[in-house]
């Protein structure tokens, strides 16, 4: 399975933005903080801002908030917001995805590994990751 750069980095940059709630946070904030590029993730940020789970404000009180409580935003909705689809083969959808003869079960499969990994990421919030990460501590940079 293949997580993308845009997940990734969408996720985080909700994070950021959920860990302070009550202020604006800029772009250039967040690639600081999450060590994103700029570019990259200011371009994310613009589909997180049209899938409705960031708004924004020009101007020198500007930046970007959440668009929705941080309960209300699962990494299902990220994920679906900058990739389309939770998983792909090759690029294609796997509603429609049909093999003949001995490989006929391995669809399935397919699409129970997406079944699965939508549901995990569709039960975990924002808010959710926000307090296991507060759980851990400042030193939550390694592996769990």
């Amino acid at each position: 399975m293949h997580i993308s750069a845009k997940a990734d980095y969408a996720a985080r940059a909700l994070l950021e933005l959920a860990r302070e709630p009550a202020r604006p946070l800029t772009c250039e904030a967040i690639a600081s903080a999450q060590q994103i590029p700029f570019r990259f993730l200011k371009s994310v940020v613009g589909e997180l801002r049209r899938a409705g789970l960031v708004r924004s404000q020009r101007g020198c009180e500007g930046g970007y908030w959440l668009g929705r409580p941080a309960d209300a935003i699962t990494l299902l909705d990220v994920t679906r917001a900058v990739d389309g689809e939770v998983l792909t083969l090759r690029g294609e959808d796997l509603g429609g995805l049909d093999y003949p003869g001995a490989a006929a079960g391995l669809p399935g499969v397919w699409r129970r590994i997406e079944a699965d990994a939508a549901a995990v990421l569709g039960g975990t919030t924002v808010a959710a990751l926000l307090a296991a990460g507060a759980r851990r501590g400042p030193a939550a940079g390694g592996a769990a």
